[in-house]
């Protein structure tokens, strides 16, 4: 079974419902998926072995997190090149930090992008049907881009 891994950072929920929506798709699309906290990467050997990366943050002051600045870097010590990857997240008024990411995972990492592009959503939308759907949707066309 091919493996999934997503690895986000969430302040207030909302990113890390996003997460576990997103694994959702992914499982119906018949991955096996690992949820990790940016802060349960101690190293990039943590981040070895999976055939599908989504990573997530939040938009704060027009930018993503400074944990997942440092978590990219110590991604980018891993050969993710041609691997399939998504990127997401959460936002109160802009939304610039899941766009940032995905640019990083497809120019820095040489990885195979989802065509969806980043997935944002505004956080009163996440728990919304429609929010949820968007997750789940994403994550299933993630999967099915591993078949």
């Amino acid at each position: 079974m091919k493996k999934a891994l997503i690895v986000y950072h969430s302040r207030t929920g909302k990113t890390e419902a996003m997460a576990d929506f997103i694994a959702e798709g992914l499982r119906l699309a018949g991955l096996d998926v690992v949820m990790k906290k940016i802060s349960e990467i101690g190293n990039e050997l943590d981040l070895v072995g999976f055939d599908a990366y989504v990573f997530g943050c939040p938009t704060y002051h027009k930018d993503m997190t400074e944990g997942m600045k440092q978590f990219l870097f110590k991604a980018e010590l891993v050969n993710l090149t041609g691997k399939v990857g998504g990127a997401f997240g959460s936002h109160t008024h802009s939304g610039e930090s899941p766009a940032m990411i995905y640019d990083t995972m497809m120019h820095v990492f040489k990885m195979d992008m989802i065509s969806l592009g980043s997935l944002n959503l505004i956080e009163t939308k996440i728990a919304e049907r429609e929010g949820r759907k968007a997750c789940q949707d994403y994550g299933r066309a993630i999967g099915e881009r591993l078949r």
